[in-house]
C-alpha cells in the first residue's frame, strides 16, 4: 500500500557509485581509437599549447599546497586542512584530464567520481579520502596531465621556433641582410628564406609529431590492451558465475526452510486432522464436521503459503506487467507501511528487473522481521547510463550485517550475478539503507 512517508524525501538519484568499481578495474573496453585524424591532431596541438601555459601553474599550486600542508602539520588543524584540500585538488585535476582526453579522443572512459566508503560517519569520510588518495585511475590521470604538460612546453618551444623562422624568412623583404636564429645561429641574407622555410617545416613537423605522440600516450594510459580486456572480462565472468551459484544455493536453502518450517507441518497437521475426523465420523458426526472444517481452513492457509512461496521464486506479475506493478503488489502485502517512488520510462532486461525485485522483496522482509521499523521507502530509477537503480530505506534500529546464507547475503549474490553492485549501510540506531545498481541489459 502507498502511504504518506514518515521518512525524509529521497536525495537526488546519484550518478554511478564510485565504490562500485574495484580499485584495479579497467577504465574502458572501448575499441581501438584513431588518434591521428587531422581534427584530433589539430585539437591536441592546441590543447598541448594551452597546457604548456596552464600545467606549470597547476603543478606549482599542487606542490605549494603539499609543502605548506606538510610544514604545518605541527599546527595540526592548518596542516590537515591543506592536505585534505590537496586530495580534492588532485581529484579535480584528474577529472579535468580524463574529461579533456575523453572529449578529444572519444575514449569511452567511465564517469570519474569521488570514491565513497561503505563505512558510515566520520570514519567513513576518512576512509573515502584514503580510497581517493590511492585510486589508480586518479594517478593515471595525473601522470597523463604531467606528460601532457611536458609535451605542451615542448610544443610552445616549437611554436616559438616557427615564429622565429617566419621572421627570419621575411627579413630580406625589410632590407635586413643578416639575422641570428634564436640568438645563436648566424644566418646571412641569401640563406635567410631557405633557413626560415626549413625552420617552419621542422617546427610544424615537431608540433604534429607531439600531437600524435600525445594521443598514443593517452590511449596507452587509459585504454587497456586486448589481452587486459580479455583478462578483465574473464574475471568479471568468474565473479558473476560465482555470485549466481551462491545466490542459487541461498535461494534453495530458503525454499527448503520455508517448506520445512511452514507448509510441511501444516500439511502434516491437515492429514492428522482428517484422520481424526475419519475415526469420529460414525460416532460423533458433529465433532467430525468441526475437524473437517478445521482441515479445510488449514488447507486454504497452506495454499496461501504455497502461493506466497511461489511468488517469491517467480513473480508472474513482474513478467506480465513490469517492475512498477510488481513492486506495488509487493508493497500492498508488506507488514510495514511502504512508500513507493518508482519512475521507469521503459522496461529493463528481465534479469535486471528480477534481481532488483528480489533485492527489494528481501529487504522489506528483513525490515519486517528484524528492524522494528515503522515505515519504509523504496525509490527506483533508470539512470542516465542505462542502469537500473533502487534504494530501500527503513527507519528501524539498524545494525544489519551480512551473514553467510542470510537475506542480505542473498541480495549481494543475486545482484552480483546480474552484473550489478549492492551497498548496505546499517549503523547502530538506524536507518538501514540498501542500494543496488544493475545494468538494464543484463
Amino acid at each position: 500500500m502507498t502511504t504518506a512517508s514518515v521518512l525524509p524525501p529521497p536525495p537526488p538519484v546519484p550518478g554511478p557509485a564510485p565504490a562500485a568499481r574495484p580499485t584495479g578495474e579497467l577504465d574502458t573496453v572501448a575499441p581501438k581509437v584513431r588518434v591521428n585524424t587531422p581534427g584530433r591532431v589539430f585539437g591536441a596541438a592546441a590543447q598541448l599549447a594551452a597546457l604548456g601555459v596552464i600545467g606549470p601553474a597547476v603543478f606549482t599550486t599542487i606542490f605549494t599546497v603539499l609543502g605548506w600542508g606538510l610544514g604545518l602539520l605541527a599546527a595540526l588543524l592548518f596542516g590537515v586542512v591543506l592536505l585534505v584540500a590537496l586530495v580534492y585538488l588532485l581529484f579535480a585535476v584528474a577529472w579535468f584530464e580524463r574529461a579533456r582526453l575523453d572529449g578529444l579522443y572519444d575514449l569511452g572512459l567511465a564517469s570519474f567520481r569521488l570514491r565513497r566508503s561503505p563505512r558510515p560517519g566520520f570514519v567513513g569520510w576518512l576512509h573515502s579520502l584514503w580510497l581517493q588518495t590511492i585510486a589508480p585511475a586518479q594517478w593515471r590521470a595525473l601522470a597523463s596531465f604531467a606528460i601532457s604538460t611536458v609535451l605542451g612546453l615542448v610544443t610552445l618551444a616549437a611554436i616559438g621556433a616557427a615564429a622565429w623562422s617566419v621572421a627570419i624568412g621575411l627579413r630580406p623583404l625589410f632590407g635586413t641582410s643578416d639575422a641570428r636564429f634564436f640568438g645563436g645561429l648566424f644566418v646571412t641574407g641569401p640563406w635567410a628564406p631557405a633557413v626560415g622555410l626549413a625552420g617552419i617545416v621542422l617546427s610544424v613537423a615537431v608540433v604534429i609529431g607531439l600531437a600524435i605522440l600525445h594521443g598514443v600516450i593517452a590511449r596507452a594510459i587509459f585504454v587497456p590492451s586486448r589481452e587486459a580486456q580479455l583478462v578483465e572480462q574473464a574475471r568479471t565472468s568468474d565473479t558473476r558465475r560465482a555470485g549466481a551459484v551462491r545466490a542459487a544455493e541461498v535461494e534453495r536453502t530458503r525454499i527448503e526452510r520455508d517448506l520445512h518450517d511452514g507448509v510441511q507441518p501444516r500439511l502434516v497437521s491437515i492429514g492428522m486432522t482428517l484422520g481424526l475426523a475419519q475415526t469420529k465420523i460414525d460416532d460423533d458426526p458433529a465433532a467430525a464436521k468441526a475437524l473437517i472444517a478445521e482441515a479445510h481452513a488449514s488447507t486454504k492457509s497452506a495454499i496461501t503459503e504455497l502461493r506466497q512461496l511461489a511468488r517469491g521464486i517467480h513473480a508472474s506479475v513482474l513478467e506480465d506487467r513490469g517492475l512498477d506493478a510488481a513492486l506495488s503488489a509487493l508493497a500492498s502485502r508488506s507488514h510495514i507501511p511502504v512508500t513507493l517512488d518508482v519512475r521507469l520510462p521503459r522496461r529493463c532486461g528481465r534479469a535486471a528487473e528480477e534481481a532488483v525485485y528480489f533485492a527489494i522483496a528481501e529487504t522489506l522482509t528483513n525490515a519486517a522481521k528484524h528492524s522494528r521499523a515503522a515505515a519504509c521507502r523504496v525509490d527506483v530509477r533508470v539512470r542516465d547510463d542505462g542502469s537500473l537503480w533502487a534504494r530501500v530505506e527503513d527507519d528501524g534500529l539498524g545494525g544489519a550485517r551480512i551473514v553467510p546464507g542470510g537475506g542480505l547475503d542473498g541480495i549481494v549474490n543475486r545482484i552480483g550475478a546480474a552484473g550489478g553492485t549492492a551497498r548496505i549501510d546499517s549503523p547502530q540506531g538506524g536507518p538501514t539503507t540498501v542500494e543496488v545498481n544493475v545494468p538494464c541489459a543484463s
